[in-house]
């Protein structure tokens, strides 16, 4: 179904970027809707057990947080669909968004569909993810002091959590499935350098043991097939992230990993397009930075708003 209206700023994903650029959108009086493909707002964040980093909420958990900006921005009056975006028609100047079951016309695009951490998909990862299996040390690591855990993969962001791990945890498996890592070498000597971490070398991840936490982790060793179970109260996953930017490929220019190209100010390569959180290029993916990220657009999509209609 067609809807007639032309919008100011349609928001494609309703995280914490896509929901901090509707309040964002109602306080700018700019006519938005949101569209959000999961049956609940909030994103990633909801699969947290407890948030402990955003100023203002301590302890709060991710459900609940995901629950608080929600109902913020339907507080202003924000409007939200629940579609699935299939295709854009973004080379006009008004913007069209095929949904699979409406189509909407805007004036500016603003793609919020986040990104999401590469699984291990091994058994036990889903069902503890939240309760001992994280994908975030700087979110989650002072749950686990003086906890032993272990840290598995082999680039910058494996080697930086086991680092950042090193001062909370009383002791760190780092497993890595080759025999030499993939991160910068400054962090690799870092790492050989700090006595509680414990390299393990070409080792997959099996299993993760625990009814309702974690209590250990199964490996095998890809060159003597020997297996070992490790007593852990953590499982920290650093394989990679993987934007979900797959249907803006052909639109929008993307860097060497999906990401779309975008600095602060969150413009894309096509005029009327913005991009906010984790989907974009940035160093620092956490809500914090994503809420920031949906103000900036906004900002952005009222600049553009201002000078070209």
């Amino acid at each position: 179904m067609e809807n007639l209206e032309i919008y100011d700023v349609v928001i494609i994903g309703s995280g914490p970027s896509g929901l901090s650029a509707s309040i964002y959108a109602e306080r700018a009086k700019l006519k938005s809707i949101t569209i959000e493909k999961q049956y609940m707002s909030g994103g990633q964040v909801l699969n947290t057990y407890e948030v402990d980093n955003y100023p203002g909420l301590p302890e709060i958990n991710g459900f609940d947080m995901g629950q608080k900006f929600r109902q913020h921005a339907e507080k202003l009056g924000s409007q939200f669909v629940k579609d699935e975006v299939l295709e854009l028609d973004i080379t006009d100047k008004i913007k069209t968004i095929k949904c699979k079951k409406n189509t909407f016309k805007a004036r500016t695009v603003i793609i919020a569909t986040g990104a999401q951490h590469r699984m291990l998909e091994v058994p036990g990862e889903k069902e503890l993810y939240g309760k001992g299996v994280s994908y975030c040390a700087t979110c989650d690591g002072a749950f686990y002091k003086e906890k032993i855990v272990a840290v598995v993969g082999g680039g910058d962001v494996a080697l930086e959590d086991a680092i950042f791990l090193s001062r909370i945890c009383k002791k760190i498996y780092l497993i890595h499935r080759r025999d030499e890592f993939r991160g910068a070498k400054i962090l690799q000597e870092k790492v050989f350098s700090i006595d509680n971490i414990e390299v393990i070398w070409d080792t997959v991840v099996d299993k993760i043991e625990g009814d309702k936490e974690v209590t250990g982790i199964t490996t095998t060793n890809r060159k003597t097939n020997e297996t070992k179970t490790y007593n852990i109260d953590g499982v920290f996953v650093a394989i990679g992230i993987v934007p979900n930017s797959h249907i803006f490929e052909r639109h929008l220019n993307l860097d060497d990993s999906n990401y779309i190209i975008a600095n602060e100010d969150c413009k894309t390569s096509v005029d009327g397009v913005f991009v906010a959180g984790d989907v974009r290029t940035k160093a620092l993916r956490q809500v914090v930075t994503a809420v920031s990220d949906g103000a900036n657009a906004i900002t952005s999509v009222e600049k553009y708003l201002a000078t070209e209609f």
